[in-house]
């Protein structure tokens, strides 16, 4: 094989022009026709056996060709993109074979080409932190929480209150009727937790085991169609009432509970924790916002391709999710009214910002004459190990050394970048409100663009409008002289 020329023809696009000569096609030819030969017949021959000059003079010198060239193709084209020193980010196109023959194969095609981007300054970009800060309160709550997951409920004899887990038969009626799905028998109701309708718990709330009342609500406007709106009347039976009981917090508890032995040694730890996890939610908060001032900062086009690609691979990991619970994405798109269109346009924007970040990051990792070590590649081959629950010589086989070694390069350009950012500590309510801010006006500036494009497209229609008007009168003009 040989490349010809490679000319950079367009935007991230090139033209490849590629010559593979005669002895490494007829190779491809020679492996085709003995993969095909035991199916091929011609008279004189038991089918399989006939010789390739023979099948060649019945069917034709080429019969082989165009399967020897798909055969070749993937191979000689790689080793094209290769020498020429690009890297292709879609499948090539616009192959166009000038000659094929004995002699070997000339053809060229086309490639879309990785850009070679140019960045704003990536050095000094601002980012705010949330404050990490662990309160007394944080701790008890957390506490309370496992306390919560401990609590045991005790059948008890009085009126039922709000938190109590009561057990109740109920048939529900509009205008007299009962109504499908309104009826339960031996359905368990935390009082307080929201299940049923607004007005529902409360009713039930004053009432012992064994009584039976009626419990008078009004569906909201938003619910099913056949009920929304409406009054109903639901026939109550309460079976039993019983009440949430905490266990003590004491040593013994978080014995049962922990790995620890008291209760200060619970507080503390649950402490360190809570500061781990903040640490953990702020860095990342951080890092949130260096990839979008990163994304922000790319000027050069990018190819279509690339967002279309990240695109697919979020589709898939999405199906990945929601086969783990049980639906495959046909049904999840029945489900939910979307088309295929719909769910990729909604991973769209996260996907054109997530392929400008790397290229930004790749590119900084470069202007910084980045380096890799094999202590790098030890250390993320282990931590991918680690993270998938798989042995590492089993992560060596599925990722290159290359593969990894841009990993490693892009996430040290991110500590770069990191390091020379203006990063100001901010509450995280602070932090809440100018996000809030932040979409708001970004929700503003949408419906502004929105009504300049519903206000472009009237006048555009406006101006059609009238021109055909003009065109009919001035064609009713030129009838009338012409009678």
């Amino acid at each position: 094989m040989a490349l010809k020329k490679a000319e950079n023809i367009d935007t991230n696009l090139y033209q490849l022009e590629i010559a593979v000569d005669g002895d490494k096609f007829n190779d491809a030819v020679t492996k085709v026709f003995n993969r095909q030969k035991k199916n091929i017949s011609i008279p004189g021959f038991r089918k399989g056996k006939a010789p390739r000059g023979m099948i060649e003079k019945y069917y034709g010198e080429g019969v082989f060709y165009n399967d020897a060239f798909e055969q070749l193709f993937p191979e000689v084209v790689t080793d094209a993109v290769e020498e020429a020193g690009i890297e292709i980010v879609d499948n090539p196109y616009d192959v166009d074979i000038q000659k094929m023959d004995k002699d070997g194969v000339e053809f060229s095609l086309k490639v879309t080409v990785k850009p070679d981007v140019e960045l704003d300054d990536y050095k000094g970009l601002s980012a705010k932190k949330p404050v990490v800060e662990v309160t007394d309160e944080d701790v008890q709550s957390e506490i309370d929480a496992m306390l919560e997951r401990s609590a045991r409920f005790v059948e008890v004899d009085r009126e039922a209150q709000n938190d109590d887990l009561t057990t109740i038969d109920f048939e529900g009626f509009v205008d007299g009727e009962a109504f499908e799905g309104g009826k339960g028998e031996g359905y368990e109701l935390t009082l307080g937790s929201g299940q049923f309708i607004p007005g529902f718990e409360d009713q039930i709330v004053g009432h012992k085991a064994g009584e039976e009342f009626d419990v008078n609500v009004k569906f909201p406007d938003d619910y099913v169609e056949d009920l929304a709106g409406k009054d109903a009347t639901f026939k109550v039976k309460l079976d039993n009432v019983k009440e949430k009981q905490l266990p003590e917090l004491d040593d013994d508890f978080v014995l049962d509970v922990s790995e620890y032995d008291t209760v200060d040694e619970l507080k503390q730890h649950t402490k360190e924790d809570l500061e781990k996890s903040k640490t953990e939610a702020a860095d990342a908060e951080v890092d949130t916002q260096i990839f979008e001032k990163l994304a922000g900062i790319v000027k050069s086009e990018i190819p279509q391709a690339m967002f279309e690609h990240q695109i697919d691979d979020s589709v898939s990991e999405f199906g990945y999710q929601i086969q783990s619970q049980g639906l495959d994405l046909k049904t999840y798109l029945g489900y939910t009214g979307m088309t295929e269109e719909d769910l990729r346009n909604s991973f769209r924007s996260r996907a054109e910002s997530q392929v400008k970040c790397r290229l930004a990051l790749e590119k900084i990792a470069e202007l910084e004459n980045v380096e890799v070590t094999e202590e790098d590649l030890d250390a993320q081959y282990k931590d991918l190990a680690e993270q998938y629950g798989m042995e590492e010589d089993s992560v060596r086989k599925i990722l290159s050394e290359d593969d990894i070694s841009k990993d490693v390069k892009t996430k040290k350009a991110l500590e770069i970048v990191k390091d020379a950012a203006e990063i100001t500590e901010v509450t995280e309510e602070q932090l809440q409100a100018e996000r809030a801010a932040e979409a708001a006006a970004a929700e503003a500036e949408q419906v502004e663009e929105e009504e300049k494009a519903e206000a472009a497209e009237a006048e555009t229609e406006s101006a059609e409008t009238e021109s055909a008007e003009t065109e009919t009168a001035e064609a009713a003009e030129e009838n009338g002289d012409a009678e």
